[in-house]
């Protein structure tokens, strides 16, 4: 990932709907969740949490599928990935060993 995409994310995960939502479909896991019920769960107006899923689809925060009438919508692990690492592209000055705790502490545990 490059600054240009970098700084697309960090503008998206500005806004706190957006930086929620994330949060939401980072917990959901591989199965995901329904646009609907994202805005159900948040008590956000379909039409606003559409939008503002908008901005993290292009942001290269999350992915979506089109489920019948629904689109069902995922944390993208790559993008979220891309960003961690152009942030610890040069960790500890090439020290890396001084980054492992910081490492660990993000690591999924499942």
């Amino acid at each position: 990932m490059d600054i240009k995409q970098t700084t697309s994310a960090f503008a998206a995960l500005s806004q706190t709907t957006r930086l929620e939502a994330l949060r939401i479909l980072i917990k959901s896991g591989a199965d995901g969740m329904l646009a609907g019920d994202i805005s159900d769960m948040m008590e956000v107006r379909q039409n606003t949490m559409s939008a503002n899923l908008s901005v993290l689809l292009h942001a290269g925060l999350v992915r979506n599928e089109r489920e019948g009438r629904s689109i069902r919508y995922y944390a993208d692990f790559e993008g979220l990935r891309g960003v961690l690492a152009f942030l610890m592209e040069d960790c500890c000055g090439g020290s890396p060993e001084k980054c492992q705790p910081l490492i660990n502490e993000i690591a999924c545990a499942c």
